[in-house]
């Protein structure tokens, strides 16, 4: 992990210079972008169960099913369907089956034999019972991304059909009948997380990550929707600072500019806070992913491979917990977490994610996909499978067991649906298009108080 001391040489120096301006976004279709797209939709299409629709939290190593990965997966069914790997009618009833089997899930207040509590999800559910994994938690965010990839499909089945018909039914139940409120208890914002064993977590959504979708969802409800002040309990403890020469809104892992971006289009769409800023939050994400780029490319603590075109940190799979010395320097390694690089905060231990990349990939292609063709092609068969890249490798993670790195072994829904959603984006802005008809997503936003874009046109 690099020490503040050490971020702030990289990006102050003796004289802070004037932030630099980046190109315009632009890059040319990349037939590659096809090949990925392809097998990463394959990757939800053959491992999920289609009767029930639970997708695999991880594939294949044996997981709970993920709310948030089902989200994710219920996105890519139309796309797929665009795509004509599947057809409409099979998109269709996988939809259904799905909101169907979520909708009848017991919801209740105990610690067992459960699926929910006042609308959300638990955060992973057994397979194929669909009943709370573990002691996992009532999951807001991940309740939110489920969410979204139901409210997507609502909006696109919007066929005279018996099927579509109940799947923008079933989404409406499914979205009507969450209690933002009650997740609210007693403070400003939405708290994270709810146990049944001992309540409410400590923690609220504030300050600048993933929850962007959450809120929106939240405000944009007709039946237990926020205050429009919640609003300003999340931008309130933003950080804008200067980092590689760009000023933006911070947050470490690319997951956090990414997810929300994944289901709406924010360019031209500002709020109070980007008003101020005179950017939106698309450049504000477009910023983080060039800053990725340029720490890898200076790599202050010398990891293997990190290039121009190697490089990747977010929430993603490592190699163990463990610190050992490579190459005479002592290494400190991490199993599951959230890496990333941010003008105060750096967790990095080697591990790079394709995920990063693909799911900026609408951002800024003329990075993007050189990253992407470059570590398909530098690590071939260790880091790709027929579902596209595996969730993560560490090049620096050098055993007697590893001599040429770490290669996971596992996919992981909440990685591949972004990459699969976002060339969407790229190619067409199709998932973007569909959301934006959708009437809770464009409340949403207003009550936020967005302005600009697409939404003066919205319905």
């Amino acid at each position: 992990m690099i020490l503040l001391a050490v971020v702030v040489t990289a990006t102050i120096g003796c004289e802070t210079p004037a932030p630099r301006k980046l190109p315009a976004v632009g890059a040319a279709w990349d037939p590659f972008l096809d090949t990925l797209q392809v097998q990463t939709l394959q990757f939800f299409l053959e491992t999920t169960e289609v009767q029930t629709g639970l997708c695999w939290d991880r594939w294949p190593s044996p997981s709970p099913a993920s709310i948030a990965a089902i989200g994710f997966g219920l996105t890519c069914y139309p796309i797929a369907a665009e795509r004509q790997l599947i057809s409409r009618a099979e998109a269709a009833q996988r939809t259904n089956n799905t909101l169907r089997f979520l909708i009848q899930l017991p919801q209740n207040d105990r610690p067992d034999s459960t699926s929910g509590y006042q609308g959300f999800f638990y955060h992973f559910l057994k397979v194929p019972s669909g009943l709370r994994e573990w002691n996992c938690e009532l999951s807001t965010i991940d309740t939110a991304l489920l969410l979204a990839g139901a409210l997507f499909c609502q909006s696109y089945f919007d066929q005279p059909d018996p099927v579509e018909e109940s799947i923008r039914s079933l989404a409406d139940s499914l979205y009507l009948r969450v209690d933002w409120n009650w997740f609210m208890a007693d403070t400003t914002g939405l708290k994270t997380a709810w146990h049944p064993e001992h309540g409410f977590g400590p923690h609220i959504w504030d300050g600048y990550d993933e929850a962007m979708i959450l809120y929106i969802l939240a405000l944009g409800s007709p039946t237990h929707a926020l205050p429009e002040s919640v609003w300003q309990t999340w931008t309130k403890p933003y950080v804008w600072a200067e980092y590689y020469g760009l000023e933006f809104v911070s947050f470490g892992p690319l997951f956090g500019h990414q997810y929300s971006h994944c289901w709406i289009d924010f360019r031209g769409l500002q709020d109070e806070y980007m008003r101020a800023k005179g950017i939106d939050y698309f450049e504000n994400s477009r910023r983080a992913t060039y800053t990725q780029q340029a720490y890898a490319q200076e790599n202050p603590q010398r990891y293997r491979d990190y290039a121009e075109n190697i490089w990747g940190f977010t929430a993603c799979d490592g190699p163990q917990d463990t610190t050992f010395v490579v190459e005479g320097r002592r290494r400190e390694f991490w199993s599951y977490r959230a890496r990333g690089v941010s003008f105060d905060w750096v967790e990095d231990d080697g591990t790079i994610a394709p995920t990063a990349a693909g799911g900026s990939v609408a951002f800024a292609p003329e990075i993007c996909i050189p990253a992407l063709k470059t570590m398909r092609t530098k690590y071939a068969a260790a880091l790709w499978t027929d579902y596209g890249f595996r969730d993560s490798c560490n090049p620096s993670y050098i055993t007697p067991k590893t001599p040429n790195g770490w290669f996971d072994k596992d996919h992981l829904g909440i990685d591949q649906g972004p990459i699969a959603i976002m060339i969407e984006n790229l190619r067409n802005e199709f998932v973007w298009k569909v959301m934006q008809k959708n009437k809770y997503i464009v409340t949403g936003l207003q009550r936020a108080g967005f302005a600009g874009g697409w939404l003066p046109q919205a319905k």
